[in-house]
């Protein structure tokens, strides 16, 4: 019979920690949830063009989908931006400063077809998921389970949403 020995080539995971973080431990987890609310907020501003905008047989369906995910992204960039005040910092960017750090650009929706559009939302999303794998991966390295969780939450939604929305496309 064999016996089974511990792995201890495995990374230690840090233990979650108790209220009250340093500015350092944040900083990190900080950039990134700015990269996100930037990218958030693009993409906001991408869904309300697309909610206004779309048209055809699709109208009602989409119109309302659209309205939808505009109204969780909004929750979900205010989440994020209380967050960062936990940590005793302020957000603020400009406009300017969304659209410089942002990965997802904007669109031209009165000219796009409803299949144009949803397409474009399944890129945004990977560009989402992305950048909260980076969240995760900050707050995990410094104990932080709360972010963790949020994102965590966020991005369980965010893959069903994908799904439906892929499905759509078919």
């Amino acid at each position: 019979m064999e016996t089974l020995t511990k792995n201890t080539n495995t990374l230690q995971k840090k233990s979650y920690r108790k209220l009250g973080f340093t500015y350092l431990e944040t900083a990190e987890i900080v950039v990134h949830l700015n990269e996100l609310i930037a990218n958030y907020i693009v993409h906001y501003h991408k869904l309300r063009n697309f909610h206004w905008n779309v048209d055809g047989p699709e109208f009602f369906e989409l119109h309302k989908e659209f309205e939808d995910e505009y109204n969780a992204v909004q929750e979900n960039i205010d989440i994020l931006a209380e967050r960062i005040r936990v940590f005793g910092i302020k957000p603020s960017m400009t406009m300017k400063d969304i659209l410089s750090v942002s990965e997802i650009k904007e669109a031209k929706a009165d000219k796009m077809t409803p299949i144009d559009m949803v397409t474009q939302l399944l890129k945004d999303y990977d560009i989402l998921h992305d950048k909260m794998l980076n969240v995760v991966n900050a707050a995990l390295e410094n104990g932080d389970n709360v972010t963790e969780q949020i994102l965590t939450d966020f991005m369980q939604k965010l893959e069903k949403r994908n799904w439906m929305f892929t499905s759509w496309t078919k």
